[in-house]
This record gives structure tokens, sequence and C-alpha cells, in this order.
């Protein structure tokens, strides 16, 4: 290290964890600003700051963990790092909750079989198309509430035999998924940076059921004004 606290690159490679091809690489495309701070001493050598250790992390993070291209990643960083690290900050302190609190909630296959009148090959194919995802323990929360939504379908008369089968249900999921990124999006953006992250987890976990309530109620609006709607197509003359 240069008495000014400065890095060189390989001391600079060592405490990132990547490889100095691949910060170099960065510097290239722009990934760790304009390098005002940069040293050079000579055309091969120069030394670095030291918060660039915590940029190249973030940078290999999003590369490899949210799958972001790095022109993404630069355009993020350029507009605003502090509040991309606090995004990020936010996304994990939510998943880490959720998958605890799933964890803990799981239900066993053999529970299920036995509460719920689903056949244990319908339950495998939705675990085929990716609507159930269980693990060794069992099924979390929400894979138990879409088993019971199934339950009672099937108790209502929506069968096989009349043409209803689990792949309806993809239907839905495709829908529901350019939904649930923009309110993802949306959701952090107002979030991050302005709320602390504990306060915020909280947040997203109080609109949890309020909006499962307020989707079923939409749903059911929408389906009856649709009924009416092609009821008075064929009225028309």
């Amino acid at each position: 290290m240069a008495d000014n606290g400065l890095l060189k690159m390989s001391q600079l490679a060592e405490r990132s964890g990547v490889s100095a091809g691949t910060i170099k690489h960065y510097l290239r495309e722009g990934l760790l600003g304009d390098q005002a701070d940069v040293v050079r001493t000579s055309r091969n050598m120069a030394y670095y700051p030291p918060d660039f250790v915590d940029r190249i992390r973030l940078i290999k993070r999003l590369q490899e963990e949210r799958f972001m291209p790095l022109r993404v990643i630069r355009d993020a960083l350029r507009d605003d790092p502090e509040r991309l690290e606090a995004l990020i900050e936010l996304e994990d302190r939510i998943i880490e909750r959720a998958t605890a609190q799933g964890e803990q909630t799981r239900t066993s296959r053999r529970a299920v079989e036995q509460r719920y009148e689903v056949p244990r090959n319908v339950l495998e194919r939705m675990e085929q198309i990716g609507v159930l995802t269980p693990t060794a323990r069992g099924y979390d929360a929400d894979d138990v509430q879409i088993i019971e939504a199934i339950s009672r379908f099937r108790a209502g008369g929506f069968e096989e035999a009349i043409g209803f089968t689990v792949y309806d249900t993809i239907r839905y999921r495709e829908a529901l998924q350019p939904l649930v990124e923009e309110e993802v999006g949306t959701l952090l953006g107002r979030l991050a940076a302005r709320v602390d992250p504990d306060r915020a987890v909280e947040i997203v976990a109080s609109g949890a059921d309020p909006l499962r309530e307020l989707i079923g109620a939409l749903h059911s609006k929408l389906l009856l004004a649709e009924l009416r709607r092609q009821r008075d197509e064929r009225r028309e003359p």
C-alpha cells in the first residue's frame, strides 16, 4: 500500500476478490468513476483509492446475483450509487426475512395430502410446471394456500372431467409475473434510501395480506364486468 493509503492493482484484486483483468475491464467500461483519484506513477504502475474495493465487490455481486449487464450497472452507479446500495440492502433484508419465515412454517407432504383432497399426481404436476416449489421439508405457506385453493376449486366442480386442469394456473402466473416485476421495482424504489431498511421490511411484510385482498377483489370485480359485457354483446341484434 502507498503511504497515502492508495492500493496497487495486486492489492486491489486481493481485497476485492476480483482478478486484475476483470478490474481493468471495469475501469475501461467506466464502472469505477472518472478515475480522478487514481494516481499513475508510470505507464505500467498506478495506485487506486481503497473505496474501489467496495465498489468492485458491488459490481461483481450485481453481475452474479442479479444478472445485471455492465451497462445497466454503470448507469445505476453513475446516477446514484448510494441509492443502488440501499436497494440491494433492502432486497437482501426482505429475502432473508421471507426465507426464514418460509422455513419455519413449512408443512410436510404427508400433512398436506391428509388435509386437502388433492391427488398426489395433481400435486406432482403442479411441481413440474413450477406452481409449487416444495423442498425436502415440505411446502411453504404460499404453496399451502395454492393447494387449498385448488382443493376448493375441485370441490366446487372445477375438475379435469369438464376441462379444468392444473395447467390453467399457468395463465395466472404469466399474467402476474410482469405485474410483480413492476411492483417490486416501484416498491423498492420508493423505500430505498428513504426508509430505514428494518422499517422498510416491516412495511413490505404488512402489505402482503392487504395486497392479496386487493387483487382478489379487483379480479372479482373485473370478472363480473366481463360476464356482463359478453352477455350484453350476445343480446345485441
